[in-house]
């Protein structure tokens, strides 16, 4: 059993297009350019990056597309072998009023949008997943979140843990990509990160590239 090695962890990405008064999001940028950044700028050999997407802004108008995604990883997870290793998603939005990254530990099942998302959808107070319960009902990843941040805080980023995903499309996806997770054995986490304009690209890109590296070493 000893010989077998450490488990391998592939992760996947995704983040997410314009929306409401966010004209550019840096999570769309980032998306976009992680693999070749990666190629670029990582020393770590351990990293194994899967898919990198870029979702519509969007909730229920985009579910069955969320799905789809969510389930491929499945799909390659099975063909591969038996053992695999870990899958990760790691779903990255925009927090316009923020200065720091910030890890969120939980989405809660409830669908409140200030605004319309890009398909014009606006709910107020309906569960995300009616079967689940009530509108408080929470779901928690089960990534070690704390130890992320620290690892993350070692590295030099400004970072911190959070349980408020918000009531708009970011605790959407994550509440549906937590019950897929823990249905289907794998693993969920959202990332919030600011504006360019409060934290740059490159320092963006770099965390990003840190927190692939800090997730694969402690989910081996």
């Amino acid at each position: 059993m000893g010989s077998e090695g450490p488990t391998a962890v592939t992760i996947n990405i995704t983040g997410f297009k314009k929306f409401h008064g966010v004209a550019e999001n840096p999570t769309e940028k980032m998306a976009n350019n992680l693999k070749e950044y990666l190629a670029k700028n990582t020393q770590s050999k351990d990293v194994v990056l899967g898919s990198c997407t870029v979702l519509e802004t969007a909730g229920q108008g985009a579910l069955a597309s969320l799905y789809q995604l969510l389930q491929s990883a499945i799909h390659t997870k099975e063909s591969e072998s038996a053992t695999c290793g870990k899958t990760i998603w790691v779903h990255f939005g925009v927090n316009s009023g923020a200065t720091k990254f910030a890890i969120e530990q939980q989405a809660v099942n409830e669908a409140t949008f200030r605004c319309p998302d890009e398909l014009g959808w606006k709910p107020q107070h309906l569960p995300i997943v009616p079967s689940d319960g009530p509108i408080s009902t929470i779901r928690k990843t089960t990534l070690p979140v704390e130890e992320i941040t620290k690892g993350l805080e070692k590295k030099g980023f400004e970072v911190i843990t959070s349980d408020d995903a918000g009531r708009f499309v970011c605790n959407y996806v994550y509440y549906h990509s937590l019950r897929f997770a823990e249905q289907n054995k794998t693993n969920s986490l959202f990332v919030h990160v600011p504006l360019f304009v409060a934290v740059d690209e490159e320092t963006q890109m770099r965390f990003t590239a840190s927190l692939l590296e800090v997730l694969t070493s402690v989910c081996k």
